[in-house]
């Protein structure tokens, strides 16, 4: 094992440069969600320059795929391909869409949330065809995912109803800094809409102010936000106002309607409805009435295909023990030395539909902190690069080792 370990290292940190430069390609093109299709085609190139996998397709919303093997079990590896915007590119120290490379990390929008991902899956397939820890014992399934920035999970929920693909287990690549995580909160969104009665602005008194009715309701959430539970390994949960917009005739005019978007994070004990009756008690304290409801998603992929999804995406946690979280302690102990104490994200993933929805087992190891995440300093250490790769080629042998 020490001799395929040295193997595995060595081949994989002889794919460092060309997956430092297929980075810096993918970040060069702008991908946020719904607008993905150049950076899905660039990526089925380098996977086809790469070599190793069997197949290589895409389903109808614009996943990518790439297959070796065709036994059980089911080895999938997950990444999302789209990105943030960049909110105001004079805030970065360098240009996000160039893919800077300095101080041992590579910058621009995506390069940590989670691009820096990609390049480490694609190059992993390689290893393994070369090293040949592939023997008809088990099949790897890459999905490189889209929309996840707008609505994580959606589209896992299309592989696993549309696609019938069902994996035995998932990585997600989500920046976990190279650590080994195991759940993460959930989250909803959910909409508060007030009415009252426009007038003009000179007589107010005449009029139903919608806005000052939304007000109340907004400094009961900032309480509420106090009072949530907490969980000692999951953290507590949280709910903010993230959005605020108002309905008036004029800007010389009392508005007749309001409306706040809340972000909610769901902690171990919170539920949809327990989530819901929370705001709708927040609203009964502001002494004033309001339209709660959980709000949906419907926007289209870049192939155009819509698939409509509530914003509810359930907390996950996965036991220490369990195969695919042990397997993956003892893929990180073979490949560095060490062992891994397992842990969790603050943020939500893809898996809030693929073990939140689906049970289906999951685990997280990626390149990059969580705390780069949708920041100016987006980033992404090239070493973790090479980790990352022979992390996912030798991942899938510990785990079909683990259940046999």
């Amino acid at each position: 094992m020490t001799n395929m370990k040295s193997r595995i290292l060595a081949n994989a940190k002889k794919h460092e440069k060309a997956m430092v430069s297929f980075l810096r390609d993918m970040i060069a093109i702008p991908s946020e969600s719904g607008e993905e299709r150049k950076v899905i085609q660039r990526i089925k190139a380098e996977m086809k320059k790469a070599g190793g996998w069997d197949r290589i397709y895409t389903d109808k919303m614009g996943n990518l795929f790439g297959r070796i093997g065709k036994a059980k079990p089911l080895i999938a590896i997950d990444a999302h391909v789209d990105t943030v915007g960049v909110g105001n590119p004079d805030e970065w120290k360098h240009d996000p869409y160039k893919g800077k490379v300095s101080g041992g990390k590579v910058f621009g929008r995506g390069a940590g949330d989670q691009e820096g991902a990609i390049g480490p899956m694609v190059y992993a397939g390689r290893i393994i065809k070369d090293l040949g820890l592939h023997n008809d014992d088990y099949s790897l399934l890459v999905c490189f995912t889209v929309m996840e920035e707008d609505c994580d999970g959606l589209c896992w929920q299309y592989i696993v109803n549309e696609g019938g693909i069902r994996p035995d287990c998932v990585v997600v690549t989500d920046s976990t800094d190279c650590k080994i995580l195991r759940g993460h909160r959930g989250r909803m969104e959910i909409g508060v809409t007030t009415r009252g009665k426009s007038c003009h602005g000179s007589m107010p008194h005449k009029g139903d102010n919608a806005v000052y009715k939304i007000a109340k309701i907004i400094n009961e959430v900032e309480k509420l936000n106090t009072r949530l539970k907490d969980d000692s390994f999951l953290g507590k949960g949280t709910i903010t106002v993230s959005y605020v917009d108002c309905q008036t005739p004029s800007v010389c005019a009392v508005p007749n309607g309001a409306f706040i978007h809340l972000d909610r994070r769901l902690t171990v004990g919170d539920t949809k409805a327990s989530a819901v009756k929370e705001v709708k008690d927040a609203v009964r304290r502001a002494g004033v009435s309001a339209k709660v409801e959980v709000l949906r998603y419907a926007r289209p992929s870049y192939t155009k295909l819509v698939y409509e999804t509530e914003k509810y995406f359930p907390t996950w946690c996965e036991p220490e023990n369990a195969d695919q979280v042990q397997a993956a302690v003892h893929t990180y102990k073979a490949l560095f030395g060490k062992k891994m104490k397992p842990s969790r994200w603050t943020f939500s993933t893809n898996a809030v539909s693929i073990a939140g929805m689906f049970g289906i087992p999951c685990v997280g190891f990626g390149p990059a902190p969580e705390s780069v995440a949708h920041t100016v300093n987006d980033s992404v250490p090239i070493d973790h690069l090479v980790k990352c790769a022979a992390f996912y080629a030798a991942f899938p042998q510990h785990y079909c080792a683990l259940k046999s």
